[in-house]
């Protein structure tokens, strides 16, 4: 890429970072006037009401980082501007359903279909879907009476696996800023503009939201349904630009796009479908919430908040950097799915087993690890006090009878 679309993109980043930074508190006070938080109960893990409608905050920074990256990236010569607008349709939807699922809730089966009609709506706009395998299996492109399925599928699940895994403080957030720089410098070496800008924006826009999430307690909001199912888009957005026939990508043929796509998401997705069939295997329904996720065992254990987000954030680090190894040695397209997978489930599906099998049978390394998970709280530390503090100075979004 020039070096104009490289200023451009760190331009929005900035403008992204420092919009949700702006709104952040403003949309705060709104949720604490208004009584718009997420309650306690059995099932979730917070101990105290907190404000949901950190998702909204997010959408406003990508947008207007969105914006000045387009106005910037055409002042510094660009020769077009390309389009984003089905993504940006599709979030903008999301968003709005989102949040009516945070504030009145929805019935799973009217979430499933909207997200299906949005990924299709997807597909429509752009002319595009996963449609190419890139020679894996001898499979190059085939026919969209299979694609557009696929499609469908691959995005609904990926929706609902990141809208899952948001159980702990700076997980789903973390995750999705992760996967966004991921994407974002793939996109780089594809010189792929338009979703380039998209993926470091949106990591632009996540960041504040995630240190007050992490580190802030009155300052602190949830990023909600309506974060997550933005998220959600976008990410199947990159994998449908990433997928179909007319890719730049599918140039590159000792590059499993599929592999490296699956180990970027390999947290959510894999943790996700042993929730899904657990719950199914039990004869409920697999939206049925419950405490059987990753995340809740690392909690269960006494594992904090924050470390339980950088344990399966650096699983999935780990698990993206052994495909990018297997790629170097040159292992062949053939291979690295089966690799990504088999690692997948050894590291998310066989963490979760593991944890288990000594929380089940209290062994001494269980004691172990309960001691040791002590020092992972961090919270009574004073240079957490002092962000802490800090984060949360702003202190006239509360009203008296609330401080």
């Amino acid at each position: 890429m020039e070096s104009y679309s490289y200023l451009s993109i760190i331009m929005g980043a900035l403008v992204a970072f420092a919009s949700v930074n702006w709104i952040y508190f403003k949309i705060l006070k709104i949720a604490i006037l208004k009584n718009l938080v997420d309650n306690p109960d059995a099932r979730k893990l917070q101990k105290v009401p907190v404000p949901v409608l950190g998702g909204i905050a997010v959408f406003f920074g990508l947008l207007v980082g969105l914006m000045f990256w387009a106005m910037t990236y055409r002042t510094l010569g660009a020769p077009m501007l390309p389009t984003i607008l089905p993504v940006m349709f599709a979030m903008g939807i999301m968003l709005y359903v989102g949040a009516l699922d945070d504030l009145i809730g929805l019935s799973p089966v009217s979430r499933l279909v909207i997200e299906v009609l949005i990924v299709l709506g997807m597909i429509y706009i752009s002319n595009r879907c996963i449609d190419n395998f890139n020679g894996m299996w001898g499979i190059d492109s085939f026919s969209w009476y299979l694609a557009v399925p696929l499609t469908v599928f691959a995005g609904v699940g990926i929706i609902n696996s990141i809208n899952m895994i948001d159980g702990v403080n700076g997980l789903s957030s973390g995750l999705c800023i992760t996967c966004c720089a991921f994407f974002g410098f793939v996109f780089i070496e594809l010189e792929d503009v338009s979703n380039c800008a998209l993926a470091f924006v949106m990591a632009g826009a996540l960041i504040p939201f995630f240190i007050h999430n992490v580190f802030g307690l009155k300052s602190r909001m949830f990023i909600g349904d309506a974060g997550t199912m933005v998220m959600g888009a976008l990410i199947t957005w990159f994998l449908i630009n990433m997928l179909s026939t007319d890719s730049v990508a599918l140039m590159h043929k000792d590059v499993n796009l599929i592999a490296m796509s699956l180990s970027v998401l390999s947290v959510p997705v894999f943790d996700t479908l042993r929730v899904m069939c657990m719950r199914m295997a039990k004869g409920k329904s697999p939206f049925q919430p419950d405490k059987t996720h990753l995340h809740h065992v690392f909690v269960q254990l006494g594992v904090s908040h924050f470390f339980t987000a950088v344990n399966e954030i650096m699983i999935g680090v780990l698990i993206f950097g052994v495909w990018i190894l297997s790629v170097s040695v040159g292992l062949s397209v053939h291979w690295q799915l089966p690799l990504v997978i088999v690692v997948a489930m050894i590291l998310v599906w066989g963490t979760y087993v593991f944890l288990r099998f000594h929380e089940n049978r209290q062994t001494k390394l269980l004691h172990r690890l309960q001691k040791f998970s002590v020092k992972t709280h961090w919270g009574s530390t004073e240079w957490w006090k002092r962000i802490t503090a800090w984060l949360d100075a702003p202190e006239d979004y509360y009203t008296p009878h609330q401080k």
